[in-house]
């Protein structure tokens, strides 16, 4: 018999795939024996993730993808069915942050309208193209789809000056929650990953921060900064067919924070 954490056989996309968190799913994925295809902009990344990942005993490949440019999202798609006949998960990972070190009072428009163009359209876009994937394949009789979107706890407690950031991670939450209701006929969960302070690219200038560290920490239970490993097993359960009553949650990733 079949593992009920076996994930082979299975495929499922993450986009920004190749660092950080996304990076941390894929392995996590990967080493469950699913085929993963990463969806992301950086070609020099991208090879460096298929690389490093080489030997697991799921197959990972890359496809060059901005995810706020409908046309390459769905030319991903149609090389990620080429390459492996099935979209069976959709980790909608790519984001952007906001740095935080403008009061709001300044924000420019099109600041804010990039942090919506990435971080929602893009999430939309991606999803928008798997589900319609996941809809015909469960007519077809193959009736397991997954929606994983990586919002943030800012989207719980907001965050200073980065007012952007926290409102499209909010509005991701609620998508999952939306997506779950409409597409449960249908095989599909939808659940939203919060994560809290991580250890990534885009965390680095904050994590410099000794003044942030030294407030921060204190708050944390475990003592530490999350990895992007620490969503290797979330990412797991979610693809795997042990989630399927699971659905419509936003499930908090953050070392103990959330509570104090």
């Amino acid at each position: 018999m079949q593992h009920p954490m076996d994930l082979s056989g299975k495929v499922a996309v993450v986009t920004g795939g190749n660092g950080g968190i996304g990076l941390g799913i894929t392995k996590g994925l990967a080493s469950a024996g699913c085929h993963v295809a990463i969806w992301a902009r950086n070609a020099a990344k991208n090879e460096a993730a298929v690389q490093a990942l080489q030997g697991l005993p799921g197959n990972v490949q890359a496809f060059a993808c901005d995810v706020t440019d409908r046309a390459s999202v769905d030319a991903a798609a149609a090389a990620t069915l080429q390459r492996f006949g099935f979209i069976d998960g959709m980790f909608a990972n790519a984001g952007i942050g906001g740095g935080g070190r403008e009061s709001f009072l300044v924000r420019k428009p099109e600041d804010w309208g990039q942090m919506i163009d990435v971080n929602l359209y893009g999430a939309f876009h991606a999803c928008q193209v798997a589900l319609a994937q996941m809809k015909t394949q469960s007519e077809q009789g193959r009736k397991h789809g997954r929606i994983v979107l990586t919002s943030s706890i800012a989207s719980h407690f907001g965050t200073a000056a980065n007012e952007h950031y926290a409102m499209t991670k909010a509005g991701l939450t609620s998508l999952a929650r939306s997506i779950a209701v409409e597409f449960a006929r249908y095989g599909v969960t939808a659940n939203a990953l919060l994560p809290g302070y991580t250890a990534t690219e885009m965390t680095t200038g904050l994590f410099d921060n000794e003044k942030f560290v030294k407030a921060v920490m204190p708050r944390i239970p475990q003592r530490r900064f999350g990895s992007s490993d620490d969503f290797a097993g979330v990412a797991i359960y979610l693809m795997s067919d042990l989630s399927s009553y699971h659905t419509g949650d936003a499930m908090t990733i953050d070392g103990g924070y959330s509570i104090y």
